[in-house]
């Protein structure tokens, strides 16, 4: 069977798992929310009351990924994401892999899909994961109880925890735009370290614009602001226009990123590589 795109997708993700920045990410991912978690037990009362649910971690453990969404779009989440994906078309030129990849029957287009898929792959497992434990470890702490809406109505545990896991699919939207700007600077700077710093300073230039006086009515189309979207979901009603926003906001700044990312990579020389 000759090689394809999904070929180059397992590849790519048994690579991954050899590779120390993959469990640099995805440590931290874990890391955090358990260090977030005991802080906030070893303060006692109170809690970061200054931003949406910060007033409930003590009163439900559901409140605790609700609060990590909102700090980890700042700078973790971006760099966890740009790890992988400033790195996976990068390291080829690194190590001179390129052409030997192209040697095996395979065509650009299969790679680059491969490729693009194994990194969203990683940003996603990095983002659930994150969720999950901050779920295990809020619920350890604050136990498994009903959640404050931010309408101010009752939401049963059960129904709480739904909604968490619905406000991490919606929050993996901007993940996944981050991602997209991450393989485009990959491909164009051909250097691990510097796609991998200008994916993040593109997410905290794009934060500071969004905070620049004179230029709020920029914010509803800024990529930050996409990471508050999900709130939409924690107001009685569900609240759909942040939502649908973020759904074609995102997809301003992710496919113009993979479609420049592609056409890079098809017309990249490699015969000196």
């Amino acid at each position: 069977m000759s090689p394809s795109a999904g070929t180059v997708y397992a590849w790519e993700l048994r690579k991954l798992r050899f590779q120390k920045r993959t469990y640099l990410g995805l440590g931290a991912a874990v890391a955090v929310p358990i260090i977030f978690v005991v802080a906030t037990s070893l303060q006692g009362q109170g809690g970061p009351e200054d931003v949406a649910f910060g007033r409930y971690i003590h009163d439900s453990g559901l409140a605790i990924p609700l609060v990590l969404l909102l700090f980890g779009a700042i700078w973790m989440y971006p760099l966890i994401t740009a790890l992988v994906a400033g790195d996976i078309f990068a390291a080829e030129d690194h190590n001179g892999t390129l052409k030997t990849i192209l040697t095996r029957s395979l065509e650009r287009q299969q790679i680059f899909y491969g490729k693009a898929m194994a990194a969203a792959t990683y940003a996603i497992t990095a983002i659930l994961l994150s969720g999950i434990v901050a779920i295990v470890a809020g619920c350890i702490e604050s136990g498994f109880n009903p959640l404050t809406s931010l309408s101010g109505t009752e939401v049963s545990a059960v129904k709480a925890l739904g909604l968490v896991f619905a406000s991490l699919g919606f929050y993996l939207i901007p993940v996944l735009a981050i991602t997209s700007i991450g393989l485009l600077l990959s491909v164009v700077t051909r250097n691990s370290a510097a796609a991998v710093v200008g994916t993040l300073m593109v997410s905290l230039l794009i934060q500071l614009i969004g905070i620049l006086p004179g230029l709020s009515g920029l914010r509803p189309y800024l990529l930050s602001e996409q990471f508050n979207a999900w709130q939409g979901l924690l107001r009685t009603p569900v609240d759909w226009t942040p939502i649908v926003r973020s759904l074609w906001v995102c997809a301003l700044y992710a496919l113009p990123a993979l479609v420049a990312a592609f056409l890079a990579f098809l017309r990249r020389d490699v015969a000196g590589g």
